[in-house]
């Protein structure tokens, strides 16, 4: 019988693997690579445990250390580790910047290596807002900036990046909440509601079925008192699937949502 190769194996077993992925981990110890990049991706894709997923990517990126596809997913999935730690104390605040910094760090490097790739722009973006968000929007304008300037480059790249998109419509969305008149002098008069529902709106055509992106549009549209808009996105929540640990809470914030604006 003749023998099929164990990475043409791999692939059968985990579909989703890219074709950049299998092209970016050549020659650094293939097959394992690929293998568990894949378990990585079952971790938090489908299973939601984030620190497994670092254990994978982890162990990956010692057998391929400048490998794109490695890089960009530890950048994921630190943010997504400090997104949920505790942050009550001084001590766990800290640990927690320390996750988004290191986010950003990996999320540099994959963009050193491939200033091609799209991802390496949307994880940097990721990273910079978050810390932005944890030290203040107005204390780090040029996190800020450099948020905005890191999806426009994911977009140029790629058109159907639709995380960029998102970002993009929720760094517009976060900026407005200042008047234009204080933001203009420091370089952010840029921002604008109409740009944040317009990049909502282009996520959501790309992945319809990504709950968080319907419900932080139909915020903007309740802010611009666009309450049938908003609740279209908010009733087609229902219906989605899970796509991400935190959508459980998502349905019911939305489902909230959609009772408060019921009689606007």
């Amino acid at each position: 019988m003749k023998k099929i190769p164990v990475v043409i194996l791999l692939i059968a077993v985990f579909g989703f693997i890219s074709a950049d992925t299998l092209e970016a981990s050549g020659g650094d110890d293939t097959t394992q690579v690929v293998q568990l990049i894949s378990e990585g991706d079952e971790f938090a894709e489908k299973v939601f445990d984030n620190k497994k997923a670092l254990e994978k990517y982890k162990t990956a990126l010692s057998l391929s250390p400048d490998n794109y596809e490695i890089l960009w997913r530890l950048s994921r999935t630190y943010v997504d580790i400090g997104e949920h730690m505790a942050g009550s104390t001084d001590e766990e605040k800290q640990k927690q910047l320390e996750y988004y910094e290191k986010s950003r760090e990996f999320a540099q490097k994959a963009v050193s290596i491939n200033p091609s790739g799209a991802m390496g722009y949307t994880r940097n973006a990721i990273a910079s807002g978050r810390i932005a968000l944890f030290r203040g929007v107005w204390e780090s304008l040029d996190l800020v900036k450099q948020t905005k300037a890191d999806c426009e480059k994911a977009i140029s790249l790629d058109p159907k990046e639709a995380t960029a998109y998102y970002v993009l419509g929720r760094t517009n969305a976060k900026v407005c909440e200042k008047p234009k008149i204080i933001r203009w002098p420091l370089g952010l008069g840029w921002a604008n509601m109409d740009d944040a529902v317009k990049n909502y709106e282009k996520a959501i055509e790309l992945k319809p079925d990504f709950i968080m992106y319907r419900l932080d549009c139909a915020r903007a549209y309740i802010e611009m008192e666009e309450y049938e808009k908003a609740r279209t996105h908010l009733t087609k929540i229902a219906s989605l699937p899970k796509n991400d640990e935190d959508d459980d809470n998502f349905r019911k914030e939305a489902a909230e949502l959609l009772e408060k604006i019921k009689d606007e």
